[in-house]
C-alpha cells in the first residue's frame, strides 16, 4: 500500500510544487513508484513536469467532482516511473461544486482508495489556502511535508496550518501526522534564517528535516524546461539537496551519501 503524502502550506510561493515534482522525480529514479496528484488550479505541479495544461482532457476537477474515475484520468510523465493526475485552472470551480456535494471532505479519499496500492508513494500538490481542496489532501494522506521560508511571518503560516492539522485530526483523519518540515529558499548565512529553524524545532522536534533546500538558479529555471532539476542539472546545489531529502525520507545516512554522490547519475527518463 502507497504512502500518501500531502505538501501543504498555505503560504503560497514556499516550494510546494517545487518539492512535490523532484521529491518524486528523485524516488522514481531510485526504483520507486510514484503518482503526484495536481490539486493545485495553478497546475504547477503538472508544467513542472513538462506536461500542457490544455492539452489534458481530464483532470483532478473531473475527478474530484466525480465526473471521472481517478483510472481515467492518471498519465505517465516522461520521467522514470513517474504519473501525474494533472490539474489545470478548471480545477478553481471545484470549491464551489464541492460545498453542495456529499462526503465533501472525502471525495479525493475515496478516489485515491482505488489506485493506492499501485504505487509507492502519492504526493498531493496542495493549493496555497486552507480551502476544501486542500482538506480534502489533508484527509486523504497519511501525513504532510510542510515547505516554509526561515522568515518571521512564516511563523504565523505555520501556527496556522497546525491548527487545521489538529481539526482535520478530530472530524476526519486521527492517523494524520507532520512526515517533516522543509526550509527551501534558505540561505544559511542569515541569522534570522538560523533565528527561524531553532523556533520551529523547538515547537515541532524532530519533525524539521536536516537538509535545507537552498536559494538555486537551477531549481528556478528547471520548471521553464518542464524539467525536475535532477534532469535539468544533475550537477548543481539544487539535485543535490532534493537527492539529500530524499535520502533522508529513505531513512538513509546523509553523511554517506553526501560522499558518494552517485545515485543522481544513473537515472535516465522513461522511454
Amino acid at each position: 500500500m502507497g504512502k500518501i503524502i500531502a505538501v501543504a502550506n498555505q503560504k503560497g510561493g514556499v516550494g510546494k510544487s517545487t518539492t512535490v515534482v523532484n521529491l518524486a522525480a528523485y524516488l522514481g529514479s531510485r526504483g520507486f513508484k510514484v503518482l503526484c496528484v495536481d490539486s493545485d488550479p495553478q497546475g504547477n505541479c503538472t508544467t513542472g513536469f513538462g506536461i500542457k495544461k490544455k492539452t489534458v482532457n481530464i483532470t483532478t476537477y473531473e475527478v474530484v467532482t466525480g465526473k471521472n474515475r481517478i483510472s481515467e484520468a492518471i498519465i505517465s510523465t516522461d520521467y522514470e516511473n513517474v504519473s501525474i493526475l494533472p490539474a489545470n485552472e478548471q480545477l478553481a470551480g471545484a470549491e464551489i461544486e464541492l460545498a453542495n456535494m456529499e462526503n465533501r471532505m472525502n471525495r479525493l479519499k475515496m478516489q485515491l482508495l482505488n489506485c493506492r496500492d499501485d504505487y509507492d508513494y502519492i504526493f498531493i500538490d496542495c493549493p496555497p489556502a486552507l480551502g476544501t481542496l486542500t482538506i480534502n489532501a489533508l484527509v486523504a494522506c497519511d501525513s504532510v511535508i510542510v515547505p516554509m521560508l526561515a522568515e518571521y511571518y512564516a511563523l504565523e503560516g505555520l501556527s496556522q496550518l497546525d491548527s487545521t492539522l489538529k481539526i482535520v485530526r478530530n472530524s476526519y483523519n486521527p492517523a494524520l501526522s507532520i512526515e517533516g518540515i522543509l526550509f527551501t529558499m534558505y540561505d544559511s548565512r542569515l541569522n534570522l534564517s538560523n533565528d527561524v529553524v531553532n523556533e520551529v524545532e523547538k515547537y515541532f522536534p524532530g519533525k524539521v528535516y536536516s537538509t535545507k533546500i537552498p536559494r538555486n538558479v537551477r531549481i528556478s529555471e528547471a520548471p521553464s524546461y518542464g524539467q525536475p532539476v535532477m534532469y535539468y542539472d544533475r550537477s548543481s546545489k539544487g539535485s543535490e539537496a532534493y537527492e539529500l531529502l530524499g535520502h533522508e525520507m529513505l531513512g538513509e545516512d546523509l553523511k554517506i551519501k553526501k560522499v558518494r554522490r552517485k545515485s543522481i547519475f544513473n537515472f535516465r527518463k522513461s522511454k
